[in-house]
């Protein structure tokens, strides 16, 4: 079942609008795509951000690094493809 779409007015400066018409066009995208993905794209990232914080909050610098380092250690022994290695 499709999404009913919503329309959202902003308000932007001239030099950020030409700025968009300009990727737009160079990607060969409407302006609405292309606002649909920077703004999908951003607020997955926040998303993304606020979860390991939460997270993150709950430890202390020395359990992150121990985490980490227990990471690597399993994988370390494993075949990984050249482009992978470090």
């Amino acid at each position: 079942m499709k999404s009913k779409a919503s329309v959202l007015t902003l308000r932007i400066p001239n030099e950020l609008k030409h700025k968009i018409e300009k990727v737009a066009d160079q990607q060969g995208l409407s302006i609405n795509q292309l606002a649909l993905y920077a703004f999908t794209k951003e607020i997955q990232e926040m998303e993304t951000y606020n979860s390991f914080s939460k997270h993150w909050k709950k430890k202390t610098k020395n359990e992150l690094f121990e985490d980490f380092d227990s990471v690597i250690a399993r994988i370390k022994d494993k075949d990984l493809p050249e482009w992978d290695k470090m």
